[in-house]
């Protein structure tokens, strides 16, 4: 776990009815992901893990810190809050034998296709998987950290050179060949750096002037880009370029957030639950 550093006929009709309005359902909700922050760029649309990925690169070289072994699992919780935003997936509801989120399994909500390979991969993984598994078993079985042989198909390959490759052709990276010696690496330098500066004023601002002090009147996105940020041992670059004195509140502040317990912070209402239990498997961790 990372730690912040301080700096019949009639019937067969019914049914296809009911498919047609969850998946206009489904598609309405990605439209209002798209829609919900209107600071965002218009041009733009970019997924938690792409937002997570482009914190984590270093501009010029292209490549994430070879010291960073966060970032893997970070990415595969992106996922999951992803997939959960945009009306897929869910937790199982609260009990009195299950009132715990690490306790609580990812149900599927719906299967209909997001567009994204990544996130339809994951979900046919967990539409496939009976019994179902909980947050933290996701983050490891797709990260492969599994000791069952049974269980290594859920390993999804190559997820950051696929997730460059969405901001390469989104016009935000470059591909290029870096050698290093005894290899050669694929890198991808950032070419829009006005993106990358609109995604980290968005973070710096949340925690700054647009501090609320209250998760629940935060932006969703906002809120689960800070816990995959911090879960990915990269929130420290989107605060290092903060002078002095606002480097420290928005550490503090970001402190304070993430030491809730998000166990507590998901039984409040408008609560996204998803989010509380990736932020609750990765303080597990």
């Amino acid at each position: 776990m990372t730690t912040l550093i301080h700096r019949g006929r009639r019937a067969d009709m019914g049914k296809n009815a009911d498919k047609r309005l969850e998946g206009e359902d489904d598609d309405s909700k990605d439209r209002n992901l798209d829609e919900e922050e209107s600071g965002d760029s218009k041009d733009i649309r970019l997924t938690l893990m792409e937002e997570v990925l482009l914190l984590g690169l270093k501009d010029k070289e292209g490549y994430t810190s070879f010291w960073n072994d966060c970032i893997s699992s970070g990415l595969r919780g992106g996922i999951l809050i992803e997939l959960a935003l945009r009306g897929r997936i869910q937790l199982e509801p609260l009990t009195m034998r299950k009132k715990r989120l690490l306790d609580r399994k990812v149900l599927l909500k719906s299967d209909t296709p997001t567009g994204d390979v990544l996130l339809d991969e994951t979900l046919k993984h967990i539409k496939a998987t009976d019994p179902a598994e909980t947050v933290q078993s996701w983050i490891e079985l797709l990260t492969g950290e599994t000791w069952n042989p049974f269980k290594l198909q859920y390993q999804l390959r190559n997820v950051r050179e696929r997730i460059a490759k969405n901001l390469v052709e989104k016009g935000i990276l470059t591909t290029e060949k870096q050698n290093f010696l005894l290899f050669d690496m694929t890198t991808h330098p950032v070419t829009n750096t006005t993106e990358k500066q609109r995604l980290l004023k968005k973070l710096q601002e949340s925690v700054l002037d647009r501090w609320v002090n209250d998760p629940h009147r935060m932006d969703r996105r906002t809120l689960a880009l800070l816990v995959l940020a911090h879960s990915s041992d990269v929130l420290e670059n989107v605060f290092t370029p903060l002078a002095d004195d606002k480097y420290d509140t928005a550490m503090n502040r970001s402190k304070d957030l993430l030491d809730l317990d998000p166990d507590v912070e998901a039984t409040k209402a408008s609560a996204t639950e998803m989010i509380w239990a990736v932020l609750a498997a990765f303080n597990k961790a």
